[in-house]
Order: structure tokens, then C-alpha cells, then sequence
């Protein structure tokens, strides 16, 4: 059966935990204090005291009375002038005092900063000094009227009094409340390349201080300007690793310099010991101030910096639930206009292709048209059939024209409207094909040396009906623009890599110079020779660009063309 602790023993346990840890401290701190001071450099009680109040909840407070209690009852003991009753009169007020400073302390961070960890904001920080600065302010005030109350004082030296045990206990506030509140936020530390470096350039730092103390001409010097040595230490720690670590080293840096004022060596070594206690106070509470609204500066630009990156990552999103940010609207309307230049180019490309379009399609339509006409109005007048043949040859080439001519088009508008396909495909086969195809275009005494050397190991998955379109109309154009009798056609085919390295060689009659950035035009024809439809490289460019491949074309009047494509596997 298993142990399930009621809530009201684990009230009791806080409790207990809270006045051991308070009185535990307490008796630690009595060692922190300068031999012939009258208060200690600062009173760890109170800021572990408080971050535990804030941890546990403010129904803890019997706890800190009853530590409070006991460890000043422990602190005034050894004072021979002082009875039991006085010794546990101003006890009992000082516990007071505390409970009070811790509860004001609550109050004002519930109501003022309104989270309990307020070291994530530079606001908050700002108001955490404050708060500790008011809540023992309050707490040194009541301890100090059972001072009164018990002893006799005079005013210089309640002043006095009042402002160390002011000091003691908000310098407490300031170092513990954030040491332990940071620690149970359970801090990751990330080591990083440059992290290390700095690491090491910061121990060379500390070893080179330490070389220039063992110079008797400058040591003294060196010695009294540590406090100015240790600020970019402990700024250069909050900025890397967050206020944990910068908070315990500053504790560990408080521990040596109260060290080494006890042994009368440092630069807080003054003319009284309360007045080197009181110097270190002083010292103590700047840098904390320091640090705690650094670290929380650093943090708070951390935090704004990774939520810049995670809205980056985010931008649709970021548009919608950010619209008002103004270089996001910047982004967007840069955007926008770009879309809309490149939308007004393609519709100033396609309004220029539409009317090339209308007239070619009006005059090569009606061209083989024509030609019909007039072929079969000299076929009535022919008197004799030797001739028949010749008009028939004639008619049969003017509706080849024209049925190519539909072709092309019916290919162009299947190729702008239809998906990308993704189907297994060997080119071997597929230029066969297009050859096959394509051996009724040939002149009656043309003849065709082709080569083909396909270097293809597995399939190539890509669109086969395109692929065999580009095929076809390169082929015919190197058919068509013939040079001689004997048309050579040099095809090589690599696959590397999930794409496809093709290059096709002619020794047809070239282009020249001057058409080169023109040929991909739709309807441009390069030359007269021939009755091409001016739609072959047209229909290529966008069949490739189709398949987010590139082309290079390069030819020479009277040499032939060169034509390499490089189009990727569909994915």
C-alpha cells in the first residue's frame, strides 16, 4: 500500500524545510561577518527565505519566523551585556520583521509584476530591485524598533544601523532570490564551438591577471582596481550563459572578497571594519542590480530573437496574424509586384502569341487551301493524264502541310494544358519510334545516316508523350532543313544522376547568326527554305521548360545544328 501525503503534512514539511534552511544559512552567515564589524556584508536568510516563499507559497510563513527566531536568538547569544529576555524580545521582533518583508514581498510581486520568475523581462527585472529594496526596507525597520525597544541607541546610530541592516538584507535579496529562483528553472547549458573558445580565452585572461599580481610595481594598483575587473567578467557571463551561472559566480566572487577584507587586503580594506562591511555592501548590491536587469535584458532579445526566427519560418502565418509589421508588408508587396511584372509578361507573351497565332493560322490554313483550289482548277483544263500524277503529288504534299500544321498546334495546346506525367521510359525504343514515324517525310532521294548511342543502365521516369514530342520535331526539322541527299543525324543519350544529358547533331543547312535568339519565337521561321509551320523550336522550348529542364542551341549556316537538352527525372 502506497504513502500518499495529505496536504496538511506536506504544509508541515515546507514549514520545517523552510526553517532549517533559514536558520542553517543564518548560522552560515554569521561566519561571512568581518571580525569588529557591527553588521555582515549581506544576510543570505532573506533572499533564500524569499525565492522559497515563492516557491512553497506564502502559508510557509511560520517557517521563517520560527528560523528567524532561532538564528538570531543564535546570533545575539555571545553578546555577554544582553539577558535572555532582551536576546529573544529582539529576536521575536526581527522575525516579525521578516515575516511582514516576506509577505509584502509577495504581494508586490503578484500584483506588480504578476509572474513569479521575473527575471525573463527587463521590466520585471527593474521591478524585482525595487521590490527587494522596499521589502527590506521594511523588515530592517521593524527589527530596529525591538532594537529601540530593548536597548538603548542613539540617533547617529540607529541611522546608521538602519541603513546595514537595510543594506544586508536587500544585498541578500539580490544575490540568493535569483541564484536559487534561476536554479529551479533548470537551466541547460549548451556548450558550443565558439562557447569553448571563449572559455578559453577568458581562463587566459584570468591567468594573465594573475602573473601581473606577482609584479611588486604594479600589484598594488592592479589590486585595488579588481571590482573594475571583475564588472566585464561577470557582464561578459550574462550575456553567455544566463543569470544561474552569472548569479553563482557572482556569490562565489562576494565569498573572496569578504575573504580576503577580513585578512585587511583588497581594495575595500577602509579605516574601520564596518566601514569596509559597508563598502561591500555597496559593491555587492551595484553589480547585482547589474547583472539581474542585463541577464534579463539578454534574455527578454534572446527570447524576441528566436520568436523573429520562429515567425520567419512561419510566413504565411505571419502574415495573416501579423499583417500591421511593417517590413512583412514590405516583403508581401515586393512580392506581389514581382508576380505581377512576371504575370504582365506572360500575358504580353501570350497577346503576342495570340496574334501570331491568328495570322499564321489565317494564312497557313488557307495556304494549302489555296493550293488545292488552283491544283484542281488546272486538273479540269488538263486535257491529258500525264500530268495527273503530278497535281495529285502536288495536292497530297498541300494537305500534308496543312494536317502538320494542325498537328503542331493540337500538340502546343495538349502541351500547355495537360500535367506532367510520370511513367517509366527508355529512349532507345522512343527514338526509334520518332524514325519510324517521321521515314514518309523524307525527300523520294533523301537518305538518312543516323547514330544513336544511348548510354541508359535503368529507367528513366519522366513524361514519354512530351519527350517523344520533342524528339519528333527536332528529328523533322533536321529532315526538312536539309543539306544534300545525305541528311546525318547524331543523337548521344546519358542518364547521371536522375537526369537526362541528350545531345542532337545535324548537318543540315544551319542558322545564322542573326536568327539565333529568335528561332524559339512562335512562328519564327529562320528561313524560307522548306515549308515548316515556324512552330518546331517553339514547341520544344516549351515542352522542355515543361519538364523544368534547360536547352542550348548552336548552329552555322552550311555547317548544321547542335541542340543539347538536360531535362531531370518528374517527380
Amino acid at each position: 500500500m502506497s504513502f500518499v501525503p495529505s496536504s496538511k503534512f506536506q504544509w508541515g514539511l515546507k514549514i520545517v524545510v523552510m526553517a532549517v534552511a533559514y536558520y542553517a544559512t543564518a548560522a552560515l552567515s554569521f561566519s561571512l561577518k568581518i571580525e569588529g564589524a557591527t553588521f555582515i556584508p549581506y544576510w543570505p536568510p532573506s533572499g533564500v527565505a524569499f525565492a522559497l516563499a515563492i516557491l512553497f507559497g506564502r502559508s510557509v510563513w511560520p517557517g521563517i519566523f520560527i528560523g528567524t527566531l532561532l538564528a538570531n536568538s543564535l546570533g545575539q547569544w555571545y553578546d555577554p551585556q544582553q539577558n535572555i529576555l532582551t536576546i529573544l524580545g529582539i529576536a521575536s521582533f526581527v522575525a516579525i520583521g521578516n515575516v511582514v518583508e516576506m509577505l509584502v514581498g509577495l504581494f508586490l510581486l503578484k500584483h506588480w509584476t504578476k509572474v513569479a520568475y521575473p527575471f525573463h523581462s527587463t521590466r520585471n527585472a527593474f521591478r524585482f530591485v525595487f521590490i527587494a529594496i522596499i521589502m527590506s526596507l521594511i523588515g530592517a525597520l521593524i527589527g530596529l524598533i525591538g532594537q529601540l525597544v530593548f536597548t538603548e541607541m542613539s540617533a547617529s546610530n540607529y541611522l546608521r544601523a538602519s541603513f546595514s541592516w537595510w543594506m544586508e538584507s536587500a544585498v541578500g535579496l539580490l544575490i540568493f532570490t535569483p541564484l536559487l529562483l534561476s536554479f529551479a528553472q533548470r537551466p541547460k547549458a549548451i556548450f558550443t564551438k565558439v562557447l569553448f573558445k571563449e572559455l578559453t580565452i577568458f581562463a587566459g585572461i584570468i591567468v594573465f591577471i594573475m602573473l601581473l599580481l606577482q609584479i611588486p610595481s604594479i600589484r598594488s594598483a592592479i589590486i585595488q582596481g579588481l571590482p573594475f575587473l571583475v564588472l566585464p567578467f561577470l557582464l561578459w557571463l550574462s550575456f553567455r550563459f544566463g543569470l544561474a551561472t552569472v548569479s553563482a559566480c557572482l556569490f562565489s566572487v562576494s565569498l573572496v572578497a569578504i575573504y580576503f577584507t577580513s585578512k585587511l587586503q583588497g581594495p575595500f580594506v577602509l579605516a574601520t571594519p564596518s566601514d569596509s562591511s559597508l563598502l561591500l555592501q555597496l559593491f555587492f548590491g551595484v553589480l547585482c542590480i547589474a547583472v539581474i536587469v542585463l541577464s534579463a535584458t539578454v534574455y527578454e532579445r534572446a527570447t524576441a530573437q528566436d520568436e523573429v526566427m520562429r515567425l520567419n519560418h512561419n510566413l504565411e502565418d505571419l502574415v495573416a496574424q501579423r499583417t500591421l509589421a511593417l517590413n512583412e508588408e514590405i516583403k508581401i508587396r515586393l512580392a506581389a509586384e514581382k508576380e505581377l511584372q512576371h504575370i504582365n509578361q506572360e500575358l504580353n507573351k501570350k497577346n503576342t502569341e495570340l496574334d501570331n497565332f491568328v495570322y499564321s493560322v489565317s494564312h497557313d490554313l488557307r495556304a494549302p487551301i489555296a493550293s488545292l483550289k488552283g491544283l484542281m482548277n488546272l486538273l479540269k483544263k488538263e486535257s491529258e493524264k500525264v500530268n495527273l500524277n503530278l497535281y495529285l503529288d502536288k495536292m497530297i504534299s498541300s494537305v500534308q502541310q496543312q494536317d502538320n500544321f494542325i498537328q503542331d498546334i493540337l500538340d502546343q495546346s495538349r502541351n500547355s494544358r495537360l500535367e506532367v506525367k510520370r511513367e517509366e521510359v527508355y529512349f532507345k525504343p522512343l527514338l526509334e519510334e520518332a524514325f519510324e514515324q517521321l521515314r514518309f517525310a523524307l525527300a523520294p532521294d533523301q537518305r538518312i545516316e543516323k547514330t544513336i548511342d544511348v548510354d541508359q543502365q535503368e529507367p528513366f521516369y519522366s513524361d514519354r508523350w512530351r519527350l517523344k514530342i520533342i524528339f519528333n520535331n527536332i528529328i523533322a526539322n533536321a529532315i526538312r532543313y536539309h543539306r544534300g541527299l545525305n541528311t546525318r543525324i547524331e543523337i548521344k543519350i546519358k542518364i547521371n544522376a536522375h537526369r537526362a544529358y541528350l545531345t542532337i547533331d545535324d548537318n543540315g543547312i544551319g542558322i545564322g547568326p542573326e536568327h539565333l535568339e529568335k528561332v524559339y519565337d512562335m512562328f519564327y521561321r529562320a528561313t524560307e527554305h522548306g515549308a515548316g509551320s515556324g512552330l518546331g523550336l517553339y514547341i520544344v522550348k516549351e515542352t522542355v521548360t515543361k519538364l523544368h529542364g534547360v536547352i542550348r542551341l548552336t548552329s552555322a549556316l552550311g555547317v548544321g545544328t547542335k541542340i543539347e537538352l538536360e531535362i531531370p527525372e518528374t517527380k
